[in-house]
């Protein structure tokens, strides 16, 4: 498996898919990258020579940012918010959604499984 910034990159896809793996490398990064270093983006993975990861490598660096320093920025940018006090920083640290959806259903997957609350009592448990 070729690794890429501490990253293993699968060997049996094509070269264009396999760079995908990277944190902060998609679709349109992933072709600039082959198109620029002179790779075959259509050829596997496992085919790439030395020369030829270290010339991704290198404009990986220079050009993009991506994975480790990638996750670093974003991660700081989330604490800044939560520093300042702001009301997205506050959303992300409820760990509620953060970009005005909405809350009274669905949101389940920031929110977390249901905890469910005892209801009122019946008119039944009244008399």
């Amino acid at each position: 498996m070729p690794r890429l910034m501490g990253v293993d990159i699968p060997s049996e896809k094509k070269t264009v898919f396999s760079l995908q793996y990277l944190y902060g490398v998609g679709s349109r990064v992933a072709r600039e990258l082959c198109h620029k270093a002179g790779v075959d983006p259509m050829g596997k993975a496992r085919d790439l020579h030395e020369d030829e990861l270290a010339r991704i490598a290198a404009l990986l660096d220079k050009d993009y940012v991506a994975e480790g320093q990638l996750r670093r920025q974003v991660a700081q940018n989330i604490s800044r918010l939560k520093d300042i006090g702001s009301y997205r920083g506050l959303r992300h640290r409820r760990g509620l959604p953060v970009r005005g959806q909405r809350t009274r259903t669905n949101a389940r997957t920031r929110k977390g499984p249901k905890k469910t609350v005892a209801g009122k009592k019946g008119v039944k448990d009244l008399k």
